[in-house]
């Protein structure tokens, strides 16, 4: 089956943004956490994914345990971290974790891993950044040694040796999904592919397209390592915000982007974000998933026409937004988007079976 005949995944991700200055405290975020997964799982989304950070202005440096704790109230929605910060953490508890999540949820675990987009784990936790490329590669080594053995025997640069130990609990999957997260790098791209691992591309400005080639180079870099090209698995991650008309959900949304924006640009160096800049990302080819059900399913259509897509993941989460717009959001993708998206994919399968007879 290729990838264009699967069903796409929707889903949700988030980093837990909290604003104790503007009455969301970190307590209190984690808490709706719990209520916004219980809402993605009954209206038939299909993951929920948890962005691993270590800062003073989200609440997710734990993923596997805000997602542990909704696992005994949710039926069929898959958990993933976006992104478990593998450089900075040990492969054996980070499998650990996750498959303890997979026991608790009866196989619905995944890990998303990635170098992240912030930097403070590292000092945090006592790692150099100037060994940032080799403690992924040597962390993602010994990660998918322990999830394809139950006793391990390694050795790197980084980590203390292993000798034919077991890393237990063992995951309910077998394999445990192991995602690899990207924001746009090559290398990171290719490395996906050699391993055969599914990837997910963080497109949060400029047209989509332009990560087309980024595509291109993980499936010719899987197809030279053997990997079968049809069981490959594509994924996006873009911000989103959706409300019953699209003029309604893009001037609602702007402030909230714009503060967003200009408070990581004033760490990072960046001009300030103006309506120009987001309305332009807003439009048909841009990275915003922003408007009425209909225009964003048609977005979210154009990008797995263009991408290949297997799964898109929209986050929506910012503190300076009411719950209940966030909440709102979460049920107008699942009960009006994806419901648009899974018929015209099917639409488009049956036409395909037609034409083949």
């Amino acid at each position: 089956m290729s990838n264009q005949a699967k069903t796409m995944e929707i889903g949700i991700s988030t980093f837990l943004h909290a604003d104790p200055e503007g009455g969301v405290s970190p307590a209190e975020r984690l808490r709706q956490a719990i209520e916004e997964i219980q809402l993605a799982d009954q209206v038939g989304l299909d993951v929920f994914a948890i962005g691993e950070h270590h800062r003073i202005d989200y609440t997710s440096s734990s993923p596997a345990v805000i997602l542990a704790a909704a696992a005994a109230t949710t039926k069929n929605i898959r958990f993933s971290s976006a992104v478990t910060v593998l450089s900075s953490d040990d492969p054996v508890r980070v499998y650990q974790n996750f498959a303890t999540l997979d026991g608790l949820s009866n196989g619905r675990a995944e890990i998303m891993a990635g170098r992240g987009s912030f930097i403070e784990s590292f000092p945090l936790f006592g790692y150099d950044l100037k060994n940032y490329e080799e403690l992924f590669e040597e962390k993602l080594e010994l990660l998918l040694k322990i999830r394809a053995s139950e006793r391990v025997t390694w050795r790197g640069g980084h980590r203390p040796a292993i000798d034919n130990m077991g890393v237990y609990p063992r995951a309910v999957q077998q394999p445990l999904p192991v995602w690899i997260g990207t924001g746009g790098s090559p290398d990171s791209a290719i490395r996906a592919g050699l391993l055969g691992l599914p990837v997910i591309f963080s497109i949060l400005g400029g047209p989509p397209q332009r990560f087309a080639p980024l595509v291109e180079l993980y499936k010719e870099a899987a197809v030279k390592a053997g990997h079968d090209p049809n069981q490959l698995q594509i994924a996006t991650h873009s911000h989103g915000f959706i409300a019953d008309t699209t003029q309604e959900a893009t001037d609602r949304y702007y402030p909230v982007m714009a503060a967003q924006m200009n408070r990581i640009g004033r760490e990072r160096g960046w001009s300030p974000y103006t309506r120009d800049s987001y309305d332009a990302s807003c439009s048909l080819h841009g990275a915003l998933y922003v408007g009425d059900p209909e225009y964003v399913a048609e977005k979210i259509l154009l990008l797995r026409k263009n991408l290949g897509l297997t799964r898109f993941l929209m986050y929506v989460d910012f503190s300076t937004l009411p719950h209940r717009e966030l909440l709102r959001t979460i049920e107008l993708l699942g009960t009006k988007v994806a419901p648009i998206v899974r018929k015209e994919l099917g639409r488009q399968a049956s036409s395909r079976t037609d034409r083949a007879k």
